[in-house]
């Protein structure tokens, strides 16, 4: 499989994946599977667009477990989700990943600041925990060249 790298980012795919990640990993392909994205028909336009060159698909959360069943990823490819409850759900379906970054989850009144570029909820809190005790390294970087620090380490420190 050619997973390059599994994102966390809820503005999806904007200008810091476009001009970042997707030249600095040598990304060809990018997968979003967020189902607000996926039955949108005007944000599933405008991902395509935002990444000129590069191929992007949109799914459901469910469609992606389907397509994993019957595809191997060939191009190097970036895997977009909007929260850890989705990437939990795709790691116990079949897509096997060991390591994954937050590059932005942005902060709302559901949501506690733990980083200036990650909130969560208690569900999201609780998805990290899981992938955690899963064996998945937890990162947050919002580009490739910011800082990285473990998200184990910031949800400890504001609970």
């Amino acid at each position: 499989m050619a997973l390059k790298l599994i994102d966390i980012d809820d503005r999806l795919i904007h200008g810091q994946i476009a001009s970042t990640w997707i030249p600095d990993l040598g990304i060809e392909s990018v997968i979003i599977a967020n189902d607000e994205c996926a039955n949108d028909p005007v944000q599933r336009s405008v991902a395509g667009l935002a990444a000129p060159g590069i191929k992007v698909s949109v799914f459901t959360v469910e469609k992606f477990i389907d397509v994993l069943k019957k595809t191997t990823l060939k191009k190097v490819t970036l895997v977009l989700f909007g929260n850890p409850i989705d990437a939990l759900k795709l790691r116990k379906n079949g897509l096997d990943f060991d390591y994954l970054n937050v590059s932005g989850m942005r902060f709302n009144d559901q949501r506690t600041r733990v980083h200036k570029n990650m909130s969560v909820t208690p569900e999201e809190r609780e998805a990290f925990k899981e992938l955690d005790a899963m064996g998945v390294e937890l990162w947050m970087q919002p580009t490739t060249r910011d800082e990285k620090a473990r998200v184990m380490d910031l949800l400890a420190k504001v609970q």
